[in-house]
């Protein structure tokens, strides 16, 4: 599979398990991990990066991001089983 088979060139949002997701959900979530775990990262911008995680939180849970991969970092595996 492709990923223009899970949504098309022309389509930026799709619906999976009920909720609309998103393309680049995946990809920000990674950017904004990057910047959470980064301890000389300023305060703001990691805060800002716990919101935006937390606010793709269910788009990935609907995509089943969770159930394929284990995330690795500790803090941010318990930050997610925190929520």
């Amino acid at each position: 599979m492709k990923a223009q088979d899970v949504l098309p060139d022309d389509q930026d949002v799709g619906r999976f398990q009920g909720v609309a997701v998103r393309k680049g959900t995946v990809g920000a979530f990674l950017a904004n991990a990057r910047v959470w775990g980064d301890a000389s990262a300023a305060p703001a911008a990691r805060e800002q990066a716990a919101r935006d995680m937390q606010d793709a939180l269910p788009a990935l849970r609907a995509l089943g991001l969770f159930n394929v991969l284990q995330v690795r970092d500790p803090a941010l595996r318990q930050w997610l089983d925190a929520r």
